[in-house]
């Protein structure tokens, strides 16, 4: 069975699927791997490599979609990509099936579609979970950003001209990106405080020396937030005040302000309101992590740096894993391995998607040509 493995086309997009260490793996498991020529150089990986590890690099992306049974790829193929697939091509990627307007496309070029994404959150899925290597890396980076744009020093400084205070961050959101936010940032010697709508991100947010933004719960909210992991649950009218007034104390005196909350298959929820954003200091801050699927922050825009009348910074970077490319591109490609390496089947020399696996059925939003994914309302 053939794998290929194109450059992707999205603007900005600069990883890439596999890296020459999982096409070794792949090449030992049996398959034929084909590479598009260029594919990994945005990711410090150069064709000599693929090489090396045994796969086959191709300059024309035709003949790599003609032959290739298998494509792995970062972003949903486009309608013009989709078109020159072969009919029965299994597509493995990020496909962000609940906005994306190509399902019936995929469906019409009988393509089978795997959306990384959609992988469920048990145990043995850990290691090929895409949306948790990608937001570790990115929560790590928006802090490196915040700092580039921020104008002072992150730790405290005793020095003979005088104290250097350090810098105040408040982080809002403490999934996997938050908190390599709080550790990166504490590593680097701010203050840090953080909120979720989860309570038990308390004990996470403090073991990693960050301060916990209390918002009051009555018991009932607690046992919805509890039972539904914090992120189904539909807050009361009195939640959502005290929590927009603690944001609002919390961002006013902040020197940069890290947002993370991303709602599945949703716009993201807007967490910081512009009256807010116009009280705090010239010179501060503010990285919208959740800027692509609409921003948690009333002002951003998507890939463009916004600076406000009262010298507020807004980062609105779009695909801040991009921006890693080298270690993002290994991280996903070793996902994408440990997800198929249990499809692999000795006899047929291919992949046998097992489409009753509990880790694999969730994933399957088009297949054999029928769309299965029902987009939310």
């Amino acid at each position: 069975m053939q794998i290929g493995i194109a450059a992707e086309i999205t603007a900005g997009e600069t990883r890439v699927a596999a890296t020459p260490e999982t096409v070794k793996k792949f090449v030992g498991m049996g398959y034929q791997v084909l590479v598009q020529s260029g594919a990994g150089r945005a990711a410090s990986y150069f064709d000599a490599a693929y090489n090396e590890a045994g796969a086959e690099v191709l300059s024309d992306v035709a003949a790599l979609y003609d032959r290739c049974e298998l494509l792995l790829k970062v972003q949903a193929p486009t309608a013009e990509e989709a078109a020159q697939m072969r009919p029965g091509t299994i597509v493995v990627g990020m496909f962000a099936p609940a906005t994306n307007p190509h399902l019936e496309v995929y469906a019409k070029h009988a393509l089978t579609c795997v959306a990384m994404e959609l992988i469920p959150r048990i145990t043995r899925a850990q290691s090929s979970d895409v949306l948790s290597s990608q937001a570790n890396v990115a929560g790590y980076k928006a802090v490196l950003m915040a700092a580039q744009a921020y104008q002072r020093m992150f730790p405290m400084l005793m020095t003979a001209a005088g104290t250097v205070k350090p810098a105040r961050i408040v982080i809002l959101g403490v999934g996997v990106a938050g908190l390599q936010a709080i550790a990166t940032a504490r590593r680097m010697g701010a203050v840090v405080e953080a909120s979720d709508m989860r309570p038990a991100a308390r004990e996470q947010v403090e073991s990693l020396g960050g301060k916990w933004l209390d918002v009051p719960m009555s018991e009932e909210e607690k046992a919805k937030a509890l039972g539904t992991g914090g992120y189904a649950w539909i807050p009361s009218p009195e939640y959502v005040r005290d929590q927009a007034e603690v944001v609002d104390r919390a961002v006013s005196a902040a020197d940069i302000v890290i947002t993370t909350a991303l709602i599945p298959g949703r716009k993201a929820p807007i967490l910081v309101r512009a009256a807010t954003v116009a009280k705090m200091r010239p010179g501060s801050v503010i990285v919208d992590m959740a800027v692509a699927a609409g921003g948690n922050v009333e002002g951003s825009v998507l890939d463009q740096t916004v600076v406000t009348e009262q010298g507020v910074t807004i980062l609105g970077v779009g695909n801040i894993p991009a921006t890693v490319a080298a270690e993002t591109s290994a991280l996903y490609a070793r996902n994408l391995l440990n997800f198929l390496q249990p499809q692999y089947d000795q006899e047929s020399s291919g992949l046998k998607l097992n489409r009753e696996d509990d880790m694999v059925k969730p994933t399957l939003i088009v297949d054999h040509g029928q769309v299965l994914y029902k987009k939310p309302n």
